[in-house]
C-alpha cells in the first residue's frame, strides 16, 4: 500500500474522491447533471491549457502569456465571425491553434535567441498581448448575439451528454501524452529538463527542445481561446485574465516540478480537476468569494511544500544553478 500511495497521481486522486464525498455530503445539489456538465467545462479548460503549461514547466520554463493568448485568440475569431458569418468551426480550430503557435513562436524568439528569462519574458508578452487586444477590439465586447452560430455551434455544443470542450481536452490531453511519452522529442524535453548540460553533450538542441514547448504552449491556448469565446458567447479584453495562476497551480498540484524534468500528464490532469473542483464547490459550500482566494492559495502553498520536500528526498538530487543554463 505503501508503494502505491508514493505515486503522486494515486495520493492526488484519494484526494480528489476524499473531497469530493465532502463536498456531496454538505451540498448534495453539486453532483446534479447541470454542475456536473459545467465542471466537466471548467476542467476542460484548464486540461488544454496545462497539458501545454506541463512541456514548458519541464524544461525549467514557464509561461504566463498562455492566458492572454487566449483571450487574444478568442477577440480575433469572434470579430472574424462578425466578418464572416458562413465559415465552418474546422476553420476557427485550425485558426485558432496557428493563430496561438505564431504567438508562442514570440516566446521562443525572445527566451532562445534573445537569452530572456522564460518569467521576463512571458510576462512582458503577457502584457503586450493584452494591450493588443484592447487596440483591436478598441475597448468593446463582443456578445453572443453578435456572434456568428458556426462560432458557437462546435464550443457550445455537447455529445453523448458530456460537453464538446471536455472531449476535445481529452483529445488535447492524449496527444500530449503520446508526444512526450513515446516519441523522440517528448524524451528530449525530459532528458533537457532534467540536466541541460548533459542533454546539450549528447546532442539535444536547446532551441528545438524550447520551440517545441512554447510553440505547444501556445497551440493549446489558442484552441482554447477559440472554445473560451464559444462556449461563454462573449469576448473581451479580460477574458481568463488571471488564470495563468490556475494553470500553474494545477501543474504543481499535479507533480510538475519547477526545477523540471519531472511531471506527467496524468499527473497535471487531476491537478486541473483539484482547481476545477475548488472553483465550482466553494460557492455551493457557501464560503465567501475572498476566502475562497485564501483557500485555493493554502492549497497551493502545500502542493508547493510537498513538491520541494520530495525533491530533497534521497535519488532526487538538484542540479547546480550553472546547469539550468
Amino acid at each position: 500500500m505503501k508503494t502505491v500511495l508514493r505515486h503522486r497521481e494515486t495520493s492526488l486522486l484519494l484526494v480528489i474522491v476524499v473531497f469530493l464525498a465532502i463536498i456531496s455530503a454538505r451540498a448534495p445539489e453539486y453532483l446534479a447533471m447541470s454542475n456536473i456538465a459545467n465542471l466537466l467545462s471548467n476542467w476542460g479548460f484548464l486540461i488544454i491549457l496545462v497539458v501545454g503549461q506541463l512541456g514548458v514547466l519541464l524544461t525549467r520554463g514557464i509561461d504566463l502569456s498562455q492566458a492572454s493568448i487566449l483571450a487574444f485568440t478568442g477577440m480575433f475569431l469572434a470579430l472574424l465571425s462578425q466578418a464572416a458569418p458562413d465559415l465552418p468551426s474546422i476553420v476557427y480550430v485550425v485558426a485558432s491553434i496557428a493563430m496561438g503557435v505564431v504567438l508562442g513562436c514570440i516566446n521562443v524568439l525572445l527566451i532562445a535567441l534573445a537569452g530572456l528569462p522564460p518569467i521576463i519574458a512571458t510576462l512582458g508578452t503577457m502584457t503586450i498581448i493584452r494591450g493588443m487586444i484592447f487596440v483591436l477590439s478598441d475597448g468593446a465586447w463582443i456578445s453572443s448575439h453578435e456572434m456568428a452560430a458556426n462560432f458557437k455551434n462546435l464550443p457550445a455544443g455537447s455529445f453523448l451528454a458530456l460537453p464538446n470542450v471536455f472531449l476535445i481536452a481529452v483529445a488535447t490531453a492524449v496527444f500530449v501524452w503520446v508526444l512526450l511519452t513515446f516519441r523522440r522529442a517528448g524524451r528530449d524535453v525530459y532528458a533537457y529538463g532534467g540536466n541541460p548540460t548533459a542533454a546539450r553533450n549528447s546532442g539535444i538542441s536547446r532551441i528545438k527542445v524550447e520551440f517545441l514547448v512554447y510553440a505547444l504552449s501556445g497551440a493549446v491556448a489558442g484552441l482554447c481561446g477559440y472554445l473560451w469565446a464559444g462556449r461563454f458567447a462573449i469576448a473581451y479584453s479580460q477574458s481568463a485574465e488571471g488564470r495563468e495562476f490556475a494553470i500553474i497551480a494545477a501543474c504543481v498540484i499535479g507533480g510538475a516540478s519547477i526545477t523540471g524534468g519531472r511531471g506527467t500528464v496524468l499527473g497535471v490532469v487531476l491537478g486541473a480537476f483539484f482547481i476545477a473542483m475548488l472553483d465550482t464547490a466553494l460557492p455551493f459550500l457557501r464560503i465567501d468569494p475572498f476566502y475562497q482566494l485564501a483557500v485555493t492559495g493554502a492549497v497551493i502553498l502545500i502542493a508547493v511544500g510537498v513538491n520541494a520536500r520530495a525533491e530533497r528526498a534521497p535519488g532526487r538530487q538538484l542540479l547546480a544553478p550553472e546547469d539550468s543554463k
